[in-house]
């Protein structure tokens, strides 16, 4: 490769890990699962970052609670396999589809009423099974 050329990658990726913005971080795996609690933040808000990437998303079980906002902070790992995040609570006026990439994406939502609630990926292959079928889904939890 072309010097001059690896230079520029080189200063591109630079730039690109510098500049990530500072989002909460997401629930790490224990030994109960990939469970989040979501605090409430100083802006009054409960804050989660969600990592999807090949058949997964981390965390899966996440914990808000009723009446307080929360603003999710959706992302994919790198690759080339596509992926969604869909959550659809009507009660809550929250109808989420949408396409993931490695750039977040942000939704804020207020939950009004206490349950679980699945989230999941719909993408499917052709006749293969969908990416919700081998695993790509979760649940947010809702507690008073």
């Amino acid at each position: 490769m072309n010097p001059m050329i690896m230079k520029k990658w080189l200063l591109f990726l630079i730039v690109v890990f510098s500049a990530a913005p500072d989002i909460p971080a997401y629930a790490e795996d224990s030994s109960q699962g990939s469970v989040f609690h979501a605090l409430i933040g100083p802006d009054g808000t409960q804050h989660v970052r969600i990592l999807g990437g090949s058949y997964f998303f981390k965390p899966k079980h996440i914990i808000v609670k009723v009446n307080v906002p929360v603003e999710l902070s959706i992302s994919r790992e790198w690759g080339i396999v596509p992926h969604t995040f869909v959550l659809k609570v009507p009660e809550w006026g929250v109808m989420i589809d949408e396409s993931l990439h490695t750039d977040a994406k942000t939704v804020t939502f207020t939950p009004t009423t206490v349950g679980k609630f699945p989230f999941y990926c719909k993408n499917k292959l052709l006749f293969f099974e969908s990416h919700r079928e081998k695993g790509m889904e979760g649940v947010i939890e809702v507690i008073q």
